[in-house]
C-alpha cells in the first residue's frame, strides 16, 4: 500500500497495491508497522459501518471532543462517496481548511483522518456503504459536529442534498 500525504497536515490517502492473478487480487489495506513507520496510529479499537440508501445523503461534519478525539481510517466498501475532512486543530498550519475527495468501491482508497479533524461525506450512489476503523471506543458524550454548509469552511458538496439528519442540520457554524 502507498501513503499519499494530503494538503491537510497529518492526513493521508491510503492506496492499496493489488497483487493480481487468475483468481482476482489480494491487497493489504492496513498494516500497523507501516503506519508506525510514518508516526501514524495503526491500531484500531472499533470498526463501524454506515449504510446510505439514497444518493445525495450527507452525514457530518462530525468529530469527538477531547479527551476522546478519534483517529479514523475511512473506506467506501460499496458505491461511492464524496468524503470531506476539516482540520479543527487550532495549532495546525492547516487549521479550518477543508479537503474533499471521492472514495469508492472501485478505487478502494482510504483516508487516514487524524484526531482533531471534522469528518463527513455525501453519498454519490444509492446504497453507499462506508467502513470506519477508529482508534478508540465511541464515547457518546464527546460527539460534536459543525454545520455541513458552514460558509466559513467553504465545503463543496458535489450533489444536491437529498437526506440529512436533523442533528446535522442543527449543528452551529464553527466559531473562529
Amino acid at each position: 500500500m502507498r501513503f499519499e500525504a494530503l494538503p491537510l497536515a497529518g492526513a493521508y490517502r491510503i492506496i492499496p497495491e493489488p497483487h493480481a492473478d487468475a483468481r482476482g487480487f489480494f491487497a493489504r489495506t492496513a498494516c500497523a508497522e507501516d503506519f508506525a513507520a510514518r508516526g501514524l496510529i495503526g491500531a484500531f479499537a472499533q470498526s463501524s459501518i454506515s449504510y446510505n440508501a439514497r444518493r445525495g445523503t450527507v452525514r457530518g461534519l462530525h468529530f469527538a471532543a477531547e479527551p476522546h478525539a478519534e483517529t479514523k481510517l475511512v473506506r467506501c466498501t460499496a458505491g461511492a462517496i464524496h468524503d470531506v475532512i476539516v482540520d479543527l486543530r487550532p495549532d495546525s498550519a492547516t487549521y479550518l481548511q477543508a479537503y474533499g475527495t471521492e472514495l469508492d468501491a472501485v478505487n478502494r482508497h482510504a483516508l487516514y483522518i487524524p484526531a482533531g479533524f471534522g469528518h463527513g461525506f455525501q453519498a454519490l450512489s444509492d446504497g453507499a456503504e462506508v467502513l470506519y476503523m477508529i482508534d478508540r471506543p465511541y464515547v457518546a458524550g464527546s460527539a460534536r459536529g459543525l454545520r455541513w454548509n458552514d460558509p466559513s469552511l467553504a465545503v463543496v458538496w458535489p450533489e444536491p442534498v437529498t437526506v440529512i439528519a436533523e442533528r446535522d442540520l442543527a449543528y452551529p457554524d464553527w466559531v473562529r
